[in-house]
This record gives C-alpha cells, sequence and structure tokens, in this order.
C-alpha cells in the first residue's frame, strides 16, 4: 500500500492532538477510521510511530516521521490553494514572496498599484527566509522573489534591488546606543549577543570568527526584536530593518563593519501572466526602498 497526503495529515493531527477523539474531530473522521488510517501507516513502515498503545508519545521513529510528513501536508494544502487561486483568477494572479525586512518596505504600494491597474486581480503576498524565497521560486508557487544575496537559479532572473548597512541593534537606553563613543564590534561582542540568520551574510573576518562563539540564535525576527527590546540582548542586522523597530529598540552603525547587504529581485522569465509580472517587477523596482 502507497502512503498517501491523507495518512499523513492523519498522523500529523494524532501526534499534535495526543489523542485519537480530539483528531477525529479535527479530521471530521469517526474514530475508529482514524485509528485504521494509523494502523495502515505503521503496517506499510513495519514499525511502531507512538510508544505504548496511547497516543501522547511518538516512538524515535514517529518523531522523524512527524517532521517530515508535517511539512508534506503543508507543503500539500499550499498547493492546492494555489491551484485553486490559479483556477480562480480570472483576472490574473500575483504572487510574490520576500523576506520580511523588504516585504514590510514593498507590499503595501505593490498591492495598492497593481489592484489599480488591473481591477478583478488576484494577488498572494507571503513573507519568509531567503532560502524559502528561492524555493518557492524554484517550486512555481512564486512569480516574484525578494530575498538577501546572489543565488543563481535557472529561468529566474536575479535584478539587484539595492543594499543597506549592517549595524548594532539594541535597546534604545542600552549603554551601546547611548554613549557618545562609537561602539565596535569588540563591544558589541563583549555583551550578550544574539546571532539571526542575516549574519551569515557578513564576510568581516573580525564578525565572522566571533559568532562562532554565539549561544543564541534566533532566525524569527519578531521573536528576535521581542528578546533585544529587553535591554539584556543586543544583535546585528541591515538598517532597513530599523525602519520597522519598536521605539524602544536602536540602530547603531558599527565603524569596524563595513558589510552591507545585498536585496536581489527575483523574477520568473516565463511566469503564467507575463504582463503582470512585467508590470509589478518594474513597479518595484522603481521604488525607493532606502
Amino acid at each position: 500500500m502507497a502512503i498517501k497526503i491523507e495518512m499523513l495529515r492523519c498522523f500529523c493531527t494524532v501526534a499534535q492532538t495526543g489523542n485519537l477523539t480530539e483528531a477525529a474531530d479535527r479530521l471530521g473522521r469517526t474514530q475508529s477510521a482514524v485509528s485504521m488510517t494509523l494502523k495502515q501507516l505503521e503496517s506499510h513502515l513495519g514499525k511502531k510511530l507512538f510508544e505504548g498503545e496511547r497516543k501522547t508519545h511518538l516512538s524515535a521513529l514517529g518523531e522523524q516521521v512527524f517532521e517530515l510528513s508535517l511539512k508534506q501536508v503543508r507543503q500539500f494544502d499550499q498547493t492546492v490553494q494555489s491551484i485553486e487561486a490559479v483556477a480562480d483568477a480570472t483576472h490574473g494572479l500575483m504572487r510574490i514572496v520576500s523576506v520580511p525586512s523588504v516585504a514590510a518596505l514593498v507590499f503595501p504600494s505593490v498591492l495598492e498599484h497593481m489592484t489599480h491597474c488591473f481591477p478583478g486581480l488576484k494577488v498572494e503576498l507571503r513573507d519568509t527566509d531567503t532560502q524559502q524565497v528561492l524555493d518557492s521560486l524554484v517550486d512555481g508557487k512564486a512569480d516574484i522573489g525578494i530575498a538577501s544575496g546572489f543565488h543563481p537559479l535557472k529561468g529566474i532572473k536575479a535584478i539587484p534591488l539595492f543594499e543597506d548597512q549592517f549595524g548594532l541593534v539594541c535597546a534604545s537606553d542600552h549603554p551601546l546606543i547611548t554613549n557618545p563613543t562609537p561602539p565596535t564590534l569588540d563591544d558589541v561582542m563583549a555583551s550578550a549577543f544574539v546571532r539571526n540568520a542575516l549574519c551569515d551574510l557578513i564576510q568581516t573576518p573580525k564578525f565572522v570568527e566571533a559568532i562562532t562563539d554565539a549561544d543564541v540564535t534566533i532566525h524569527n525576527t519578531h521573536s528576535l526584536i521581542t528578546m533585544v527590546r529587553t535591554g539584556k540582548w543586543v544583535t546585528v542586522l541591515p538598517q532597513t530593518v530599523a525602519r520597522f523597530i519598536p521605539e524602544t529598540t536602536a540602530f547603531r552603525a558599527l565603524p569596524d563593519l563595513p558589510d552591507k547587504r545585498q536585496v536581489y529581485l527575483y523574477v520568473k522569465e516565463k511566469p503564467r501572466f507575463q504582463e503582470l509580472t512585467d508590470e509589478c517587477s518594474a513597479f518595484i523596482q522603481s521604488r525607493k526602498l532606502i
């Protein structure tokens, strides 16, 4: 028996709820049907996915299967939504995915411009990290992407959009902000430093060496800002991010950190709606983003 997406969905729901009854309610199925589906999946794998008869603890295999299954179920649901959106898009569909810091700069004006120029247009906007931006373009889930750094992709044009300076981000009353003397990398690293994904774009040797010892890494920008605004932590981010941080948080350039983040616009060369993609791409390039 082949593993089907609904088998994975059933397993993920049971793993998340920890019991068959609630899982059945969420899935709109009977408890016996859910139990049977799990047995079929375990029979196919030849191993148990849960420890014991209760569904409160995953086995070692179950933990791995859950992680992989959840990813596939979410990807399947996204694909179905995209297919339905395309089928329903009689006036066209524009799908844009961007890193969060640039999405906040671009999405409002792009949405206003495109819906004004093309009444009835359907638009999908999504913000995520650079790797998922690239994956969305390659997998056909986006027509336009905005990401940090240059990444050659077949069938996709990479257009330089802008660059912005890296610098210190921390609470506005932190000594590294209030001290008249500009802080150095040594000062930053001597504080409680939080590493983030954008730090990997920095090439300054001293910084690269220093962050290898960072004890804390946070990938989500919102969570990162929440941490540093407490005044106990500091981090390094591109300056455009500072335009959207709370007033209790501040950005400050570092004299010994010359690195700049390069932001690129990625455009599919053969999108389904060429006119829409060309107009949207041209509009984004015409905007003064920093």
